[in-house]
């Protein structure tokens, strides 16, 4: 998630799809999905009012592709450009995809709203990209807020961080600038049936990290069926990498602890009048 940079090699194996995506950027992979698939998806989703179970149903199209580290396009001594991968996912290019797909009302759109998840701004540059999950939520005009505290319920620890900030002249990301900035996470040890019951499927979530200069380890979302609660991820296991759904406190065991984000949901009158 924090170096996402293509080698020549890796990009040489990148074709070309997509007319109606082609025309805001020269990097597209859809994989298996057509320009009018992708349309489909995206008008269907949009009849489910409830935010949450949108992002669900976006992200179980899904289920099963592959694992891909490092395919974002950038760097220091590289320009930045707009990279749409539909055919492989790291943990976090996972999370921006669906949380585009859940914006767009067509497929142009797409291509905008993945610019607005990605980038600060919507700016493509390698500055403004966000590179750390907390970026999310650091925006003034958000639509996706840091509920950790409400589903902690007064169990939720804050953390002053530097991010970027690896040791004293080291550094997770060149040319990026280290950012202070207050985590909050609920240990692991301390989630409890009612923190399990107040998340909310479609919520996003980070694995809180004790390094320094991180927020975050790893990222997914919740997916609550059949009295199950699951993580639905891109897995970079050995014998997995893919996405894949997982029990949560499975998975949690031996971490430090979540991180809560959700979706604002807008009422009546946002929903005709809110450009996000």
């Amino acid at each position: 998630m924090i170096t996402r940079i293509l080698t020549a090699c890796f990009f040489m194996l990148y074709f070309m799809s997509g007319l109606a995506l082609a025309s805001d950027t020269g990097l597209v992979n859809l994989g298996r999905w057509s320009d009018a698939e992708l349309t489909e998806v995206i008008v269907s989703a949009r009849q489910i009012d409830d935010q949450g179970d949108r992002i669900v149903a976006l992200s179980s199209h899904f289920i099963d592709t592959p694992y891909a580290a490092n395919t974002l396009v950038g760097g220091p001594q590289e320009t930045e450009q707009l990279f749409i991968n539909l055919s492989g996912f790291d943990c976090f290019t996972l999370l921006d995809v669906v949380e585009a797909l859940r914006r767009a009302t067509d497929v142009e759109d797409f291509t905008k709203q993945l610019k607005q998840v990605r980038y600060h701004d919507g700016k493509v540059t390698y500055e403004k990209r966000r590179h750390f999950f907390s970026d999310w939520v650091a925006d003034d005009a958000t639509v996706v807020n840091d509920v950790t505290a409400q589903v902690g319920q007064g169990s939720a620890q804050s953390v002053s961080k530097h991010l970027n900030s690896k040791s004293v002249d080291a550094y997770w990301l060149p040319g990026i600038a280290v950012t202070p900035r207050e985590i909050l996470f609920i240990p692991t040890r301390k989630i409890d049936l009612a923190m399990l019951s107040a998340l909310q499927s479609g919520d996003y979530v980070g694995i809180y990290s004790d390094r320094a200069g991180l927020d975050v380890s790893h990222t997914g979302l919740i997916v609550k069926s059949k009295g199950n609660i699951l993580l639905r991820h891109a897995s970079s296991r050995s014998g997995v990498e893919r996405v894949v759904d997982e029990d949560l406190l499975d998975y949690l065991q031996g971490k430090p602890g979540l991180v809560v984000y959700r979706v604002r949901r807008l009422d009546a009158g946002e929903l005709k009048t809110h450009k996000y």
